[in-house]
């Protein structure tokens, strides 16, 4: 295959069939050879079923947490290129071209800027909009030489082996600034594209904790400098 859509999953029942619809007609309109797999990672409710029921390639990974999903769920990954997105439908796995390209021309890591392309009213915290996202991108570009904007967008591109060949560690939603670190230290090919960003769909509150999150990231950004 040459490309899995990986989707991780924590009770999304409420849209990881949408998502799951959208990354499926995406890899057929566009005649490519690839599959879904949602990463269930733990789900109390019926996210694993739904996901079964469309179409999608489920493994379950126990510990919880955003970084262990998509460093458990990588490992899970049979192809050549992975393309991540969240399961609450603010990515549109319809709009996944630029990735496809990127990586095609050899890009290791692609990551979306939320901030270049159309973002929709109230898709994100005005807090996170403003503060929290600017000021870990700017702390983690200014420490690594990364030529990134938006840290945080979990809508990435990459290359399967060589993210695995990193040997993130992260739990939590860190991993996200992990993974740029690592690849830059380990001179992978990082580019960053124009994305949209759409409201959560979900009724339920996010899983994001916005202060925790964000010491976390500080703590992975620190950490790594001292291994520099």
């Amino acid at each position: 295959m040459e490309l899995t859509i990986l989707i991780p999953c924590l009770n999304e029942e409420e849209t990881v069939g949408i998502c799951i619809k959208k990354a499926k007609e995406f890899l057929k309109k566009n005649n490519i050879c690839g599959e879904v797999l949602v990463i269930d990672n733990n789900s109390i409710d019926n996210t694993a079923e739904i996901a079964k029921n469309v179409g999608a390639r489920v493994e379950i990974v126990k510990k919880q947490g955003y970084g262990n999903a998509l460093i458990e769920g990588t490992k899970k990954v049979n192809s050549k290129y992975t393309i991540m997105g969240d399961a609450d439908d603010s990515y549109n796995f319809l709009e996944l071209e630029d990735f496809v390209k990127n990586l095609r021309l050899g890009k290791d890591v692609v990551i979306g800027n939320r901030y270049l392309g159309y973002m929709e009213k109230g898709s994100m915290k005005i807090l996170h909009k403003y503060l929290g996202t600017p000021i870990i991108s700017f702390i983690a570009k200014k420490l690594y030489k990364i030529n990134v904007n938006d840290f945080n967008c979990g809508l990435r591109g990459y290359n399967t082996e060589k993210v695995k060949s990193l040997n993130c560690c992260a739990e939590g939603m860190e991993y996200a600034t992990e993974m740029l670190i690592k690849a830059k230290k380990n001179n992978l090919s990082i580019v960053e594209i124009p994305i949209n960003f759409y409201k959560d769909k979900r009724k339920k509150a996010s899983h994001l904790r916005t202060f925790r999150d964000g010491i976390r990231h500080l703590k992975i950004i620190l950490a790594n400098l001292k291994n520099n």
